[in-house]
């Protein structure tokens, strides 16, 4: 009879912490946090970098002076998206930024979301 009530004990115990495992909550990246990561990614194996550096212009501007000059709004995400995958010119010179039809919507907002995280260097 002990052996039974043992059991019994054992099995609403390990049923009842089952239960509670189950419904605890895991800690999720914020979704923004995790479009910038992926935008940063994305960015890394794409050609972006042959044109844009992060704090230094080259034949397109920077990415920190994008982020200065673009809020992270989702109208600027996706105008900006946009303009990757159309191509454009005239808002930072008169060169043309090439286009990327190939790119995907999403892809191309996360790395928006990445570029617009961009912060200046500190000045020295």
């Amino acid at each position: 009879m002990k052996k039974i009530m043992l059991l019994i004990c054992v099995s609403a115990f390990v049923s009842v912490m089952g239960a509670k495992a189950q419904t605890t909550p895991v800690a999720k990246p914020a979704p923004a946090a995790k479009a910038a990561l992926n935008g940063e990614a994305l960015l890394a194996k794409s050609d972006c970098l042959v044109c844009h550096k992060l704090h230094e212009k080259s034949i397109g501007p920077a990415y920190d002076q994008v982020a200065l000059k673009y809020k992270p709004t989702d109208a600027n995400i996706t105008m900006l998206a946009d303009k990757i995958i159309k191509g454009g010119t005239g808002v930072w010179g008169d060169m043309p930024m090439a286009p990327h039809p190939a790119l995907g919507v999403e892809d191309a907002k996360a790395m928006v979301k990445y570029i617009l995280t961009v912060k200046a260097e500190p000045t020295k």
